[in-house]
């Protein structure tokens, strides 16, 4: 199906350029307009009514948001991000537009053509969906009764939801269910990324049939399948509140994994976790990760994400959760200069984008703890070669160790096993700044990042910066910076 596709990105020769891939592809492309502002952006979406948007996080403002993210809700176009800045806040934004995909630049053509075919696959599979119609006998059951609340029927049914992995296998799955020999069946019913097959009331073996026939899909097929049936009872409930209970259900693959058929009797609650460490845990992710303890981070993670339980916790707020011990992670990185490590580079975009599409918890977990092994090395080797500056090393060690507030010279003179003021003379020569300085500088720059990108208390950045005294801390901030933390927030007109 031809699609039309609204581009919209503030520097030229990026928008010239995904023009220029999108028209060079074999993507079915009807019209591509493009825009270099939000104003041009509203301007052409409201004029084109594109299928696809292709759009820059960072050319809206905070005060632009909220009509943005109401326009998307209200004609639901296939969405694509882009942003120059890969953080947990900028994640944070594209699970609560529900992107396609968020594409942090500079961009990777494969990258960026891939991004393209997976929303022209979506847009197709969107035109499958709402043009196919099962052709059963029994006109009381209807895609309106699956998907409309209004709709009843004289009959009672039970609900099993079918999922590959990939999208592009659902309508193979839609024709291997047809011909599939299930008894008792009612209808079959294909979505944009599920099939739900529905079963007489009567029916007892349902589990059953479905773990045959995915013994038998997995013989022809290596898409993996998860199957969820709906075991509750249904009286009294009509087939779109049994259908949405059933959906629901399956968003539980991201914790239970695919290759299995899980019974649930009811759709339970999701629970609440706090999407961001707190600051003992941050502390906690510095010393791991400064002392290299592999087997402590792979404990933590298991303990923290594969020992889940009812009430499981929204799977959103799980993935901001990842993206948060991703920024400590990025932040080890940067202290031994390993972002300019190109494989490594590349290594840590691939863990960014698990973290948000990956439809398994335990893989991208198990992404984390690979990644986490191979920064180790990098670490080690960055520190050999450090040895042999006792300025750098101890430069290293605070930007690693700058939250913990009680941070003393003689710490950091230990560590490079120098004489406390023989490191200090050393330091002042060498860079014109005093210890004291020196870590203030480096608690004012993550002071200022944590202002800009998220919305913490002043208190609690404070806090995560090395000052227990929030007053000291604002006093600091404003002799340093020249403004106070609040004012400083305050100028910042976009993330």
């Amino acid at each position: 199906m031809e699609g039309k596709w609204l581009i919209a990105d503030r520097d030229l020769n990026e928008r010239e350029g995904l023009k220029w891939l999108l028209k060079t592809s074999s993507i079915p492309v009807s019209d591509i307009s493009i825009a270099s502002n939000y104003q041009e952006f509203i301007v052409l979406f409201e004029k084109e009514n594109p299928d696809i948007v292709l759009m820059e996080l960072d050319m809206i403002s905070k005060e632009e948001w909220s009509a943005f993210r109401e326009l998307m809700q209200i004609y639901d176009p296939i969405l694509l991000l882009t942003s120059a800045e890969a953080t947990f806040e900028k994640a944070r934004l594209a699970i609560d537009m529900q992107a396609m995909d968020l594409m942090i630049k500079p961009f990777s053509t494969t990258k960026v053509k891939s991004a393209f075919k997976k929303a022209s696959r979506k847009l197709n599979s969107n035109f499958y969906t709402n043009s196919i119609h099962y052709p059963h006998s029994h006109k009381d059951i209807s895609y309106e009764g699956l998907f409309l609340s209004q709709e009843t029927t004289s009959e009672n049914v039970k609900i099993a939801a079918f999922q590959t992995e990939s999208v592009d296998m659902v309508p193979t799955l839609y024709s291997y269910i047809m011909e599939y020999p299930f008894t008792d069946s009612r209808g079959v019913f294909a979505h944009s990324d599920m099939v739900v097959l529905l079963f007489k009331e009567n029916c007892h073996n349902i589990t059953e049939q479905c773990q045959k026939a995915m013994r038998k899909w997995e013989e022809e097929y290596s898409d993996p399948l998860a199957i969820v049936v709906h075991k509750g009872n249904s009286s009294g409930m009509t087939i779109n509140q049994k259908y949405l209970e059933t959906k629901k259900m399956l968003e539980f693959t991201y914790y239970k994994g695919y290759r299995q058929v899980v019974e649930l009797e009811f759709s339970p609650d999701w629970g609440h976790i706090d999407p961001f460490l707190t600051p003992p845990e941050q502390r906690e992710w510095v010393d791991m990760l400064t002392n290299l303890d592999l087997e402590k981070i792979k404990t933590w993670l298991y303990d923290e994400f594969l020992q889940l339980h009812n009430p499981y916790p929204d799977p959103g707020l799980v993935r901001i959760r990842l993206t948060s011990i991703l920024a400590q992670i990025r932040r080890f990185m940067k202290t031994y200069n390993l972002n300019d490590n190109p494989s490594l580079e590349q290594d840590y975009r691939y863990i960014f984008n698990s973290i948000l599409y990956d439809t398994v918890l335990y893989r991208t977990v198990q992404n984390l703890i690979l990644f986490s092994q191979k920064i180790f090395v990098g670490a080690e080797t960055s520190m050999q070669n450090l040895k042999q500056d006792p300025i750098e090393l101890g430069n290293s060690y605070m930007r690693a160790n700058f939250s913990n507030s009680n941070l003393r010279l003689e710490d950091v003179a230990q560590y490079v096993d120098r004489n406390p003021s023989y490191f200090s003379h050393l330091l002042i020569t060498k860079t014109g700044s005093s210890f004291t300085e020196m870590l203030a500088s480096i608690r004012m720059k993550e002071a200022k990042r944590l202002l800009n990108e998220t919305r913490k208390p002043i208190k609690e950045i404070s806090m995560l910066v090395g000052y227990q005294n929030a007053n000291y801390f604002s006093r600091m901030f404003k002799e340093i910076i020249g403004v106070s933390p609040r004012d400083f927030r305050m100028q910042k007109s976009d993330w």
